[in-house]
């Protein structure tokens, strides 16, 4: 068996998967909350048991740059080790991989159900393909086409600084600018973004629809007013963040040359599918003079909400 798990900023998914070639089947899965626990040795025993005998190898997505077989996670005070993981679950066969790198594992084995396709395009088999991920955070990975197979590029590009393509954009930019500093692509782009997005497009972190922003549920009562519309500001938000979002898909279409796919993952996306169909493709297309090999990449949006866990059990078979 292969144990996987996908640590988030919030919550950690694990899962036992059977071995099997091309896709691992998943047998049984917990989600955890990340910080309820001391560290990832006692959230993996707390999920099934470190010492499973059954377990024969074990792949950790976390949400974090891997350097030397360490990562210091991003929004988790852990320092994660490939020693000590070896030494906690008694695995050899065990591997560290950026959260990204885990879910653009999946991707050439999804099927069409657990895709929503945003452009059919005229998909390349012989080119790369590009994830996005936008959750608490925002991920990117490459997936550099090597024979015939697609091998994840782990990356930070979410860290990279945002590219401000309008006057609301350029306020925007203005605004966080003057509150935190630089301003990397996740302060847009990511639920972290979009927190930032709703302060200054209501001129403050209320809504009298949709509520506190920063709480919880907050960013989910925000898109549901905006949805439905009853909060205009609320509905401003959401067009600012899908138009970003697709421009910075766009970006990373062109610097991975995707011809065989764009995949956009994470939480937000699926519950946004009406407004990435309106939104999204305007700005990922406005790249002139690339314009038209941007017109042949294939746009998905992944449904399945286990993407990042499955492709830590693919990852695992390749060791």
């Amino acid at each position: 068996m292969i144990l996987a798990a996908d640590v988030g900023g919030s919550k950690t998914l694990v899962g036992l998967f059977e071995e099997a070639r091309p896709r691992p089947v998943l047998r049984a899965v917990r989600e955890l909350r990340t910080l309820e626990h001391s560290g990832l040795p006692a959230l993996l025993d707390a999920a099934f048991g470190v010492r499973d005998p059954r377990i024969t190898r074990v792949a950790l997505g976390i949400a974090g740059p891997i350097v030397d077989g360490e990562v210091t996670m991003t929004n988790v005070p852990w320092r994660v080790r490939h020693d000590e993981m070896v030494e906690a679950t008694g695995e050899t066969r065990l591997r560290l991989l950026n959260d990204l790198e885990a879910m653009a594992w999946a991707v050439p084995v999804l099927g069409t159900s657990e895709l929503h396709t945003l452009q059919a395009g005229t998909p390349n088999p012989s080119g790369n393909a590009a994830l996005i991920a936008a959750g608490t955070g925002l991920g990117e990975a490459i997936l550099h086409r090597v024979g015939e197979r697609l091998l994840p590029v782990p990356s930070e590009a979410g860290h990279a600084d945002f590219a401000a393509r309008t006057d609301a954009e350029l306020a925007l930019v203005r605004a966080i600018r003057a509150e935190v500093g630089r301003v990397d692509i996740e302060r847009v782009v990511s639920g972290i973004g979009l927190v930032h997005i709703a302060a200054h497009r209501h001129g403050g972190n209320t809504c009298a629809v949709a509520g506190r922003f920063a709480e919880r549920d907050g960013i989910a009562r925000l898109s549901q007013a905006a949805a439905a519309g009853t909060c205009a500001h609320c509905a401003a938000v959401m067009d600012l963040f899908a138009d970003a979002y697709g421009a910075e898909a766009g970006n990373l279409a062109l610097r991975a040359v995707a011809t065989a796919g764009l995949y956009v993952g994470g939480g937000i996306a699926p519950k946004i599918l009406p407004l990435l169909e309106r939104r999204f493709m305007a700005p990922f297309l406005d790249k002139a003079p690339m314009t038209a090999l941007l017109a042949t990449m294939p746009v998905h949006v992944i449904l399945n909400e286990q993407a990042a866990l499955l492709g830590a059990a693919v990852a695992a078979l390749d060791m």
